[in-house]
């Protein structure tokens, strides 16, 4: 029963490390880094959200 926990210990570990590596490196704070107020960041965001395919006819 010990060897399961020491494995799953292990697992989570990683998977920790793996997310946080991920997030530092891969997914950056657009939001932060573009936008100075908060006004501003939740226009983008609403206008991103409700955007129309401009694509279609």
């Amino acid at each position: 029963m010990t060897l399961g926990k020491t494995l799953w210990k292990i697992i989570l570990i990683k998977l920790l490390i793996m997310f946080g590596v991920l997030k530092l490196f891969f997914f950056p704070d657009f939001l932060n880094t573009q936008f100075a107020t908060d006004e501003q960041k939740a226009g983008y965001v609403m206008e991103q959200m409700t955007k129309t395919g401009e694509s279609q006819p």
